[in-house]
């Protein structure tokens, strides 16, 4: 039985099929959620030609963020699952990380996230924060696959 689920969003529909499944979980046994939204601002200092451009770009990410972790903490409010929510900005740090850093932060005894079951290419090319923490993590990881993953 888990006792404490962490589950990773960022407002995709991926992510959204690993809340629906951990929701899920969490009704069934009675588990805790802790959401968490991970701003990564490592591509956008790249792009980004002026401050003012990436200040009101990482406000409006922050924005995003929250509105995520507000329409997910009420879903499961709404069915009585005790939930806590973070929000994480991050520069040096892969998104993977700090999953699994939260994880064992927490007492995690699960992470249950979407995944887009990337293949070939471009998993290679770009990488995957749930294959990093599917092979760091301490606990037991759920991986969902999104409905546009490759068979």
């Amino acid at each position: 039985m888990y006792k404490h689920i962490l589950v990773p969003l960022d407002g995709s529909a991926t992510a959204e099929r690993g809340f629906r499944e951990a929701l899920g979980l969490a009704t069934e046994q009675k588990s805790k959620l802790s959401l968490l939204n991970v701003i990564d601002d490592f591509p956008m200092l790249l792009e980004m030609s002026s401050v003012a451009s990436f200040e009101e770009s990482m406000r409006k990410l922050r924005e995003h963020g929250e509105q995520v972790l507000a329409k997910a903490r009420g879903e499961a409010a709404k069915l009585d699952v005790l939930v806590d929510t973070f929000l994480y900005e991050v520069t040096q740090s892969r998104v993977a990380d700090v999953v699994v850093d939260k994880a064992r932060e927490l007492g995690c005894d699960l992470i249950v996230m979407g995944t887009h079951g990337g293949r070939g290419f471009s998993r290679l090319a770009l990488g995957s924060d749930a294959d990093r923490v599917v092979r760091t993590s301490p606990v037991p990881v759920l991986l969902v696959r999104g409905k546009e993953a490759a068979p």
